[in-house]
């Protein structure tokens, strides 16, 4: 299994990228909005993907990836499938409602979302977003984040963030929680430009890093685009030893695993073949390429083949596999009344979220 997530061009396979697929048996793919049309192709679009990277090595499932967070970053929209909430209408939920009704709100939100994905053959979900806001930063988070103030977002933050992950895996789809070790400071869209955050370790220690140690036992996070000068000078997180080590691996205590954001993202300067080996490198588990070139593909599988000949991904590959069972095994079986009570709970906070 190659260590590297992928795009592909339209809403089905064309017989370049199958052969491509079938021949690197790349670890998972990821959707975006120019591969979706309506549910019946996005289903075969999802089963041609997964015997595509199931052709060399038998897999029982396959990582296949979407931003579906709610409210402005996701894939699957209205009239063919719902429209959820942002994130930060459930920390608004909480202020006028309390902590134990926005809890339920968010994880039942999540369980009717991860239902949809799970429908579809969509095995893993980019969300929940962990970032922690300052009053400084770029908009790119916004209300992506639970919460909108440091001191709000440090008690409701991790504690949303858990109940959007657990109602993923309620549906038996697997959460990425994102982007460890914080992307909350950053004054510059890391889709355009390197982000640097001057805080301190000690100071970042006490905030951002808190929302992710929270939920270190849950099985995939993100890395964030973002360089911080307290812990590298040189280097952004995706491709900082030091601070994948020193922070996500140790003080963080994330053991799972590490994907990183997309490679294309200006932040990062070099190939994405150079790129997803350094990523590598300093500790990402599976790098990730957005794109959907069929050259490209094949140009960072060469590096990484390359720079990695020796190297055996077989755990990386039963590591994968392990967290996908697990988030099979979580899924639940629930009748009419479940839905309609996680219907009335998301109606509320959309009514909440209403001018």
């Amino acid at each position: 299994m190659l260590p590297l997530i992928v795009g592909c061009r339209s809403t089905r396979l064309s017989t370049s990228e199958r052969i491509c697929f079938e021949e690197l048996s790349p670890s998972g793919f990821i959707l975006f909005a120019h591969n979706i049309d309506e549910p019946s192709q996005v289903r075969d679009l999802c089963t041609a993907l997964h015997e595509a990277a199931s052709a060399r090595s038998r897999r029982d499932r396959t990582a296949i990836l979407i931003d579906q967070e709610g409210g402005c970053v996701q894939r699957l929209r209205p009239p063919r499938w719902r429209g959820f909430p942002c994130a930060r209408a459930f920390g608004d939920y909480w202020q006028r409602h309390g902590r134990e009704d926005a809890v339920a709100a968010c994880r039942a939100s999540a369980w009717l979302m991860g239902l949809e994905l799970a429908d579809l053959g969509i095995t893993v979900d980019c969300a929940p977003v962990c970032d922690l806001p300052t009053k400084e930063a770029d908009s790119v988070i916004g209300d992506r984040a639970f919460a909108s103030k440091l001191e709000d977002g440090q008690t409701r933050i991790p504690i949303l963030a858990r109940a959007q992950a657990e109602g993923l895996l309620d549906a038996g789809v697997l959460p990425v929680v994102k982007h460890v070790p914080g992307h909350g400071r950053a004054t510059c869209d890391s889709h355009k430009a390197l982000p640097r955050v001057e805080a301190t370790r000690r100071e970042l220690s006490e905030s951002d890093f808190t929302c992710f140690r929270a939920l270190r036992d849950l099985p995939m996070m993100m890395t964030a685009h973002i360089l911080y000068s307290d812990i590298d000078s040189g280097l952004p997180a995706t491709l900082s030893k030091k601070t994948i080590e020193n922070v996500v691996r140790s003080e963080i205590g994330f053991r799972g695993l590490l994907l990183s954001d997309d490679l294309r993202m200006k932040a990062l300067c070099g190939s994405e073949g150079e790129l997803a080996c350094k990523s590598l490198e300093a500790g990402c588990d599976l790098p990730l390429y957005c794109g959907s070139s069929i050259s490209t593909i094949r140009a960072v599988a060469q590096a990484i083949e390359a720079s990695f000949a020796a190297k055996n991904f077989d755990n990386l590959s039963a590591k994968l596999d392990a967290a996908l069972a697990l988030a099979a095994r979580r899924k639940k079986t629930s009748g009419q009344e479940e839905k309609e009570e996680a219907e009335r709970l998301l109606a509320q906070v959309e009514a909440n979220n209403r001018p």
